[in-house]
């Protein structure tokens, strides 16, 4: 992807959709594509994490123990609850399909956070919406 495909595609996720143009060439800038084949596991509950992924093409299981608990596709993100708060992850994530995925590591992510509140507030909406929908 070009960094205007980048644009384009960060301006259609959630999570970035509410900051300008000039905020969203920064974020293209720090974001790293990366490819992986349908079966492969992107992370693994119980590690570290020490960055997210955004759903450029292709579909990812998100799995707990033995259970898929979502499946998401383009414009989704996963892995941001740890490198927010450094506990082990929540879950693993499987490419489903191949997979065209943008990954964001921990520092750029915080610096984010850090200038951008739209972005901060939108994390916290998307948190705040997976844990209501766990409870119901």
């Amino acid at each position: 992807m070009i960094t205007v495909e980048k644009l384009l595609f960060l301006r259609n996720v959630p999570l970035f959709s509410s900051l300008a143009s000039k905020e969203l060439g920064r974020v293209a800038a720090v974001t790293e594509e990366v490819i992986y084949s349908a079966g492969s596991k992107i992370v693994t509950e119980g590690d570290y994490g020490d960055a997210m992924f955004l759903i450029a093409d292709g579909h990812v299981a998100i799995v707990r123990g033995d259970q898929q608990i979502a499946l998401l596709g383009p414009k989704n993100y996963f892995g941001e609850m740890s490198i927010l708060d450094g506990e082990p992850r929540a879950a693993s994530a499987i490419a489903h399909d191949d997979c065209l995925l943008l990954r964001i590591g921990q520092r750029d992510f915080h610096e984010i956070l850090a200038r951008h509140f739209h972005a901060s507030l939108s994390i916290i909406k998307t948190l705040c919406g997976r844990l209501r929908s766990q409870i119901h």
